[in-house]
């Protein structure tokens, strides 16, 4: 036994960061992600019955990617390779794939590689994966933040199984932290430390679902006291500051973000809707694009219902084009809120769709002569403008005369809804065209 090499292991150790140390060495310690790795779950048993198929993990930081991967590496007997996107090359890869074939061809043993951040390899890189994969020669475990179906070769991914990772949920985390709390060998249970459960639950909140960022905020709370002492709600106050935000302007957060915030919007939820406002905000989202989004919505969702929302959304628009930060914050949380409170309808939305959904796909015909352009010389001569009748001529400043094409003749596209101000649309709209609008 090298007790040098025991020593110098043993030393490194101490100093490795908290998340590392208190990385899980089996399911037993494996906390979250019942969906995927819970007992019974098809990819547990492929684990433990080492006969592991090839994978994408899928999720955000701090999920247990690399962990799961790491836990593979222990519990299987199978070559373990591992590689991160960054940093490796075609080279690296064809250096693995030649050990490959020989372990299979000599040892009768399989290899799995790890790719952590695969979404950074480009395209050559994941074609040179690709037929090693196909005939089995490595099983592939690849470990991303961004969304495989957008980052990933479709002809790999055909070839993989993708395996979603979610977020933490407070519950998950608080356990992870007493985990760490008590734990004499690789976590802070040697050092007698107390923690308030108020605290256990603010750095579990604070994390958003990040066990990294959790174990992180733990140590950190924890280097700041002596042995024996208590990590409390104060002292956490004083290494926070502001929360750290784990929005990403670039990744699925972004889209999962903004999609909440229309859709709240939409639902008629100005809480919601102002909750997702702060938070694009606090991530430095850009104005403008919140901006176009609310007049969307306004025009999409709200529509005549109340015709005066985008009205409303337009002026943030310039509002904010005009005074910027901090304050471009209130004339943008005045019509989110607006939106989400107004009276819905996507009947004109839904017109013009149906319209042009005819223009490209059927002969609509001719405009009907009677209203073409009259203006210029010899019109008249055409039969253009012949028999027009100008509605003001008549009785409520309406008349009865064909508007659409021959070949629409009698079609509606337009669909009052009897929310709003468009309930009064409707009504008119019956008794100008009872035939249409029953």
């Amino acid at each position: 036994m090298d007790l040098f090499a025991t020593a110098e292991k043993n030393d490194s150790k101490k100093y490795e960061p908290l998340a590392q140390r208190m990385r899980p060495r089996n399911f037993d310690e494996f906390i979250g992600q019942e969906e995927a790795v819970g007992k019974g779950k098809y990819l547990r048993k492929m684990i433990e019955r080492d006969q592991l198929p090839s994978m994408i993990l899928y999720g955000p930081p701090g999920t247990g990617k690399t962990t799961l991967a790491q836990m593979v590496a222990s519990l299987t007997n199978s070559n373990f390779k591992k590689l991160n996107a960054v940093s490796a090359g075609i080279g690296d890869i064809r250096k693995i794939v030649d050990e490959a074939a020989e372990a299979r061809r000599f040892y009768q043993k399989r290899t799995i590689v790890f790719v952590d951040e695969i979404h950074r390899f480009n395209k050559s890189q994941q074609d040179v994966l690709l037929p090693y994969v196909e005939d089995g020669r490595l099983i592939l475990i690849g470990a991303t933040t961004e969304n495989p179906f957008f980052e990933v070769n479709h002809a790999l991914l055909s070839r993989v199984r993708i395996v979603r990772l979610s977020s933490l949920s407070d519950r998950d985390l608080m356990r992870m932290l007493k985990q760490a709390m008590e734990d004499k060998e690789r976590g802070l249970g040697s050092r007698n430390l107390n923690i308030t459960d108020e605290s256990v639950e603010a750095i579990a909140q604070l994390s958003g679902g990040d066990g990294r960022m959790a174990l992180n905020l733990l140590e950190q709370a924890a280097a700041m006291i002596d042995d024996g002492s208590e990590i409390n709600i104060e002292l956490l106050h004083t290494i926070l500051g502001e929360r750290i935000q784990t929005y990403d302007k670039k990744g699925d957060n972004h889209y999962d973000t903004v999609s909440a915030f229309i859709k709240s919007m939409r639902g008629s939820d100005p809480d919601a809707a102002i909750h997702y406002l702060a938070r694009m905000l606090a991530a430095g989202e850009d104005l403008n694009f919140i901006a176009r989004r609310v007049a969307i919505c306004a025009a999409e969702d709200v529509g005549n219902a109340d015709p005066f929302a985008l009205v409303v959304a337009m002026a943030a628009v310039q509002a904010v084009q005009f005074v910027g930060m901090p304050e471009a914050r209130i004339p943008l949380a005045e019509a989110v809120t607006y939106v989400a409170s107004a009276p819905k309808s996507n009947a004109a939305y839904m017109a013009i769709d149906a319209a042009l959904a005819d223009v490209r796909h059927r002969n609509c015909g001719p405009v009907p002569e009677h209203l073409r352009d009259a203006h210029y010389k010899g019109a008249a001569k055409l039969g253009h403008g012949i028999n027009y009748k100008y509605a003001h001529d008549f009785p409520y400043h309406f008349v009865k005369q064909q508007y659409l094409p021959n070949a629409l003749k009698g079609t509606t596209y337009y669909h009052p809804t009897a929310n709003g101000r468009e309930g009064r649309i409707g009504e008119y709209l019956k008794a100008c065209w009872p035939e249409r609008y029953k």
